[in-house]
């Protein structure tokens, strides 16, 4: 037999490999019903131009000084480098899941000195040297090999979904901190104000007592009056500081390397924000546009795939292997054809008892193929509710904005016309006072429902997905 012959046999088995069969079931997505149109836009419908937003979203809202804390968390964030590892580390164990599908090939060499009694030759002292070549290769009949390498390919495509979730979820986390710091910074703004003008009116009325146009009442009411004021603002600095401090984590910065004190000229009021016009695409469509949905099924795609190498573990395992090389007693001749040898082999290997080891893998990879079938259903559910409320939420948090705007410039109406009055001598100080804590009631309140607003904008642009699209 000629030194080409364990090749030849291995490049058969090879061949013999392609037509394996597998003995898995057949990947087939689940089958969700799904609406036709969003239940908070009615006037949607199938004919509706399909409107998603934009990659850079965060543009919308007007703010340079948000476009580059985006920048910065895109390059500098914990999260994002954890899930770009864990994708590197989902192609790595992706090459050593599909390794077994190609013969495995080693080169060992060995060189021998023995001193032994030769019958009739007395002790003699030889060498032997022995370089050879060894291959092995597992044939894949009932498709355990390619199942492996598929459950392995599955489960990096879904690390590369859950990286993008992970992007999705830092951008939204930086815009909402972000805006939060700037409600809170507002917040502090107004109660200054607030109790600066508080100061005047108590001043004024102090002077009006040393005349004795107003009683002593009168100016323990105002002092009470700009006590709360003044109480009021410490809370509100430590929950700025706070969302500063949450913000600086984000973008991968220490906590006082971040200062939002004061407004700068790429940054200002809540109130400075434009507010992005967003058209929720077709309801059909969220799916590919969702990468913790595509995430979701991946992973029930890999179950899918250890059923396959579970079932298949149940049927015989066939390896092949063939060795070649030389061995010779001298270097000068070790290369040459009479110290030529190979060796071809087969084996199989049937599994008998495993104390129920086998059978316990299978059921447990089919019950994990249900619960992450489970996990994919409510993954979509979760999703359609997320677009749900945030469009209720967008929507209504608009229609509050401008009522509160309006309910602040009564307030404030009120306010300048009880002064006047109470200068007049037609009402009394504690006129003055009530419409003094609506107003500034009415002020504090509309900076929360700013922040209310652009947070449920910026759910919004989450919930459809930020942009992304599938494939």
């Amino acid at each position: 037999m000629k030194w080409e012959s364990p090749a030849i046999a291995l490049g058969g088995v090879i061949c013999a490999a392609l037509a394996a069969c597998s003995v898995g079931p057949t990947y087939k997505r689940p089958g969700i019903e799904l609406p036709t149109a969003w239940h908070e836009s009615p006037t949607e419908t199938d004919n509706t131009p399909s409107v998603w937003p934009e990659a850079a979203w965060w543009h919308g809202f007007g703010s340079a000084e948000l476009d580059s804390f985006v920048a910065e968390a895109q390059t500098s964030n914990d999260d994002l480098a954890g899930a770009l590892a864990r994708v590197q580390e989902a192609d790595a164990q992706m090459r050593i899941a599909g390794a077994p599908l190609f013969p495995s090939v080693d080169f060992g060499a060995d060189a021998t000195r023995e001193r032994a009694t030769v019958t009739g030759a007395g002790i003699q002292v030889f060498n032997i040297f022995n370089p050879q070549f060894t291959a092995s290769y597992e044939l894949d009949f009932w498709g355990k090999n390619r199942a492996t390498r598929d459950a392995a390919r599955a489960a990096a495509v879904a690390s590369r979904y859950d990286r993008q979730t992970v992007a999705l979820t830092v951008i939204s986390s930086v815009a909402t901190t972000y805006f939060q710091a700037l409600e809170f910074r507002d917040r502090v703004e107004v109660a200054q104000q607030n109790l600066a003008n508080g100061r005047k009116i108590l001043h004024g009325l102090q002077l009006e007592q040393r005349v004795g146009t107003v009683t002593g009442l009168d100016v323990a009411q105002q002092e009470t009056t700009v006590a709360l004021l003044d109480a009021a603002i410490p809370p509100l600095l430590q929950q700025f500081r706070q969302s500063v401090y949450a913000l600086a984590v984000l973008l991968g910065r220490t906590p006082e390397s971040l200062d939002l004190t004061t407004a700068t000229a790429d940054s200002g009021a809540l109130t400075q924000l434009t507010s992005p016009t967003i058209v929720a695409g077709l309801p059909s469509q969220l799916l590919s546009r969702r990468p913790d949905v595509a995430e979701a099924e991946q992973q029930l795609i890999e179950a899918n795939a250890d059923i396959t190498v579970a079932r298949a573990a149940l049927f015989p395992s066939i390896v092949l292997t063939a060795s070649g090389g030389y061995e010779s007693s001298t270097l000068t001749s070790l290369i040459s054809p009479a110290n030529r040898f190979y060796a071809v082999s087969a084996g199989l290997t049937q599994p008998i008892f495993h104390g129920g080891a086998l059978r316990g893998q299978l059921a447990y990879s089919k019950a994990r193929y249900t619960e992450l079938l489970t996990t994919y259903h409510k993954t979509v559910l979760t999703a359609f509710s997320n677009v749900e409320g945030a469009l209720v939420a967008t929507r209504e948090t608009a229609a509050q904005q401008e009522r509160q705007q309006l309910a602040v410039a009564k307030a404030r109406r009120a306010y300048e016309f009880a002064q006047k009055q109470m200068q007049a001598g037609v009402v009394n100080i504690l006129t003055v006072l009530n419409t003094e804590n609506a107003l500034f009631s009415a002020q504090d309140v509309l900076v929360q429902v700013e922040y209310s607003h652009v947070q449920a904008l910026v759910d919004l642009f989450t919930a459809l997905g930020g942009g992304w699209k599938q494939g």
